[in-house]
């Protein structure tokens, strides 16, 4: 079957093969080309030469710009990488800064029930530090830390651990310490941080 061509198709074939012509006809053979060499005093039997390096310097433009497309592209996934990055630190942060202690008190390990805020040394009581987290991420683990301050002011005791992964928003804590029966006497204070930021701290007398 004859294929029948549309005007438009018909304009297009026309300009294409005017565009063939006119780079044909600009085009020259090998033979004009060692004329016109000999006309400018050049050597023609350096015109196979002159093809292979022409040849390779095209070719290596090629690559080049190819190295350059690729480089391009290796940038743009570096840029989206660094970005998501620092929208996921971003977004870590942001869950983070929104929990607190709701609630805190200081106990005996063996016995939560009553809040401390006097505790003998003699009986060489095992006390915890009791937070209740709100806003507590669900699903996630938390890097939580105490400091235990005697008087003067010097961290005896420095608990870090890490919570099981968390399945409510408000969750329970706590961190353990033992007075011995040389702990200084006087007010301490036990402060708890989450991932180094402070969010509670409890004071009690040690006697």
């Amino acid at each position: 079957m004859t294929q029948r061509l549309t005007q438009e198709q018909l304009a297009q074939i026309v300009t294409e093969v005017g565009g063939l012509q006119v780079r044909r006809d600009a085009e020259l053979d090998q033979q004009q080309v060692r004329e016109i060499l000999q006309e400018l005093n050049l050597p023609p039997e350096l015109l196979g030469e002159a093809l292979i390096q022409l040849n390779r310097r095209q070719a290596l433009e090629v690559q080049q710009r190819r190295n350059r497309w690729i480089a391009s592209g290796v940038v743009a996934v570096v840029l989206v990488a660094i970005a998501s990055t620092i929208f996921f630190i971003q977004q870590q942060n942001s869950i983070l800064s929104r929990i607190s202690a709701q609630q805190d008190r200081i106990t005996l390990v063996e016995n939560s029930g009553n809040d401390l805020k006097t505790i003998s040394r003699q009986t060489n009581p095992e006390v915890s530090y009791r937070v209740k987290l709100k806003d507590a991420p669900v699903g996630k683990k938390l890097a939580l830390s105490c400091n235990w301050i005697d008087p003067s002011g010097q961290i005896v005791k420095q608990n870090s651990y890490q919570t099981r992964e968390i399945n409510t928003s408000v969750w329970d804590t706590q961190c353990n310490y033992t007075i011995n029966p040389a702990a200084t006497v006087g007010n301490w204070q036990v402060q708890m941080f989450l991932e180094g930021r402070q969010i509670s701290d409890e004071t009690f007398e040690v006697k």
